[in-house]
């Protein structure tokens, strides 16, 4: 089923310093666009053509995971990330949520589960010597003082959040 454009929020703020979301652009896109070479596994390459990590969505992620002898019953819920990057040199993978909405609706309470889901994908992640970042990227609807109580809580969870966009230096390559 194909993806249908988000026309509420993104683009027009975002600078060349970070990786535009929006609701039609996957994480590996974006890592091309910006310069890094992917491959068809996900592997992704820096200009010096180094390994420095995979970009993986969904269940190229969970595979991944199994492919890494990760024991994944440890976990009574299935995890598939909107992407998620594996770096290879900090030992950190960055778990990706884009959240897109234009009204108030369930994305709001999802917001507050970051710590769970930041907890279940260590679970998994630590097998392998990782260390997780729970990360949204939202779009500008959600920019608005009501949820400043929320941006305080992910923030105290050690979670994170952007607008639009996912600055490169966030993923430390």
């Amino acid at each position: 089923m194909p993806r249908i454009p988000n026309t509420h929020g993104g683009g027009a703020l975002t600078n060349v310093h970070g990786l535009s979301f929006e609701q039609t652009t996957s994480l590996s896109d974006a890592l091309k666009n910006n310069g890094y070479k992917v491959t068809f596994d996900g592997k992704v390459y820096n200009s010096e053509d180094n390994l420095i990590g995979f970009s993986k969505s969904k269940n190229d992620f969970r595979n991944f995971l199994k492919h890494n002898d990760v024991d994944l019953s440890v976990n009574s819920d299935t995890l598939l990330p909107d992407d998620a990057f594996i770096n290879l040199t900090n030992k950190t993978v960055y778990i990706i949520e884009k959240k897109f909405q234009h009204g108030s609706g369930s994305v709001d309470e999802k917001l507050q589960t970051c710590l769970y889901k930041k907890r279940q994908y260590y679970k998994l992640v630590s097998q392998i010597g990782f260390d997780i970042a729970y990360t949204y990227v939202l779009n500008d609807w959600f920019d608005q003082n009501k949820y400043r109580d929320v941006f305080e809580f992910i923030e105290e969870m050690g979670c994170f959040y952007f607008f639009n966009e996912l600055p490169l230096d966030f993923l430390e390559i």
